[in-house]
């Protein structure tokens, strides 16, 4: 909390943010990060902080992450060029093994290592520890390589490491009974872990206010949208481009028992403690 608030004024905060810590005291809430929050240093921080104090309080904090950026810059670094096919990254042998080594080594680790200089007890896994993630290679229009589809979330372990007080750190890779190790959607994954475990809530961070009505114009923003509503959006051009993917990864979540999905904007500093513990919210809710 900045300096220039009284302390009246930070008891004031903290005893309006009471009701929203009883309601999510013991629940278990999925958060996927990424977007320009991973990027920038300050909001890295301000994100992990966030996360330390949620689960501080008693909410059991599930951390999902991808790492689209050190993908790249790797890939750069070996001379290869990233690809992308409606969004999704073309992944050949070579480059499932460069996701392996960034999202399991470098990513992942050095946000459990950041969660832990922030006061936290965190636990790096990703989706080939204890079949936490089982995949097959997604079929689409055009070939994509080995990017996979989840066929199974090993949620036990996740509850193995929340009962022993640990906030998981999950990267989002998967692997086949063969051993292929395939690279998987962050925000897909976020909602199928989020509906295994039967969360309360799923909150995706992007780089964007939120669903707009108007993709050009912040101040369109749609605060919430019943699940039900989707198809007409869609059709109207309203839910379009990559905003698709995310929505339908909320429309699963919800329709799988979790009671909300949200999209928020990870620019926004706190923006995870703005959306769960004020009577504001931010964002775009599904529910």
């Amino acid at each position: 909390m900045k300096d220039g608030l009284t302390n009246l004024e930070k008891s004031e905060v903290l005893v309006q943010a009471l009701p929203y810590i009883q309601k999510y005291a013991g629940k278990i809430v999925v958060v996927k990060y990424g977007g320009n929050a991973m990027v920038s240093e300050e909001l890295k921080q301000a994100v992990m902080s966030d996360i330390v104090l949620l689960s501080l309080v008693g909410i059991q904090v599930v951390l999902v992450h991808g790492g689209g950026p050190e993908i790249s810059e790797m890939l750069r670094k070996i001379g290869k060029e990233s690809r992308f096919v409606n969004g999704l990254r073309y992944t050949d042998q070579e480059t499932a093994e460069i996701v392996q080594m960034v999202l399991c080594g470098k990513v992942n680790k050095n946000l459990t290592a950041l969660l832990e200089q922030h006061g936290g007890k965190a636990l790096g896994l990703c989706g080939m520890d204890g079949g936490l993630i089982r995949a097959k290679k997604l079929e689409a229009e055009e070939d994509l390589g080995f990017v996979g589809e989840i066929t199974a979330i090993g949620s036990n372990t996740i509850r193995d490491a929340l009962e022993k007080g640990y906030l998981p750190v999950i990267a989002t890779v998967g692997v086949d009974d063969s051993g292929q190790i395939y690279n998987i959607n962050a925000d897909t994954a976020a909602a199928k872990i989020a509906a295994s475990l039967g969360a309360e809530n799923v909150i995706l961070m992007t780089d964007t206010r939120g669903l707009l009505r108007d993709k050009d114009d912040e101040f369109t923003l749609i605060p919430a949208v019943n699940v039900s509503e989707v198809p007409h959006l869609v059709k109207q051009g309203i839910i379009s481009g990559g905003m698709i993917p995310k929505i339908e990864c909320c429309v699963e979540a919800v329709r799988r028992g979790v009671k909300k999905a949200v999209i928020i904007d990870g620019r926004i500093p706190h923006s995870i403690l703005i959306e769960m513990l004020s009577d504001q919210g931010i964002g775009t809710m599904i529910s």
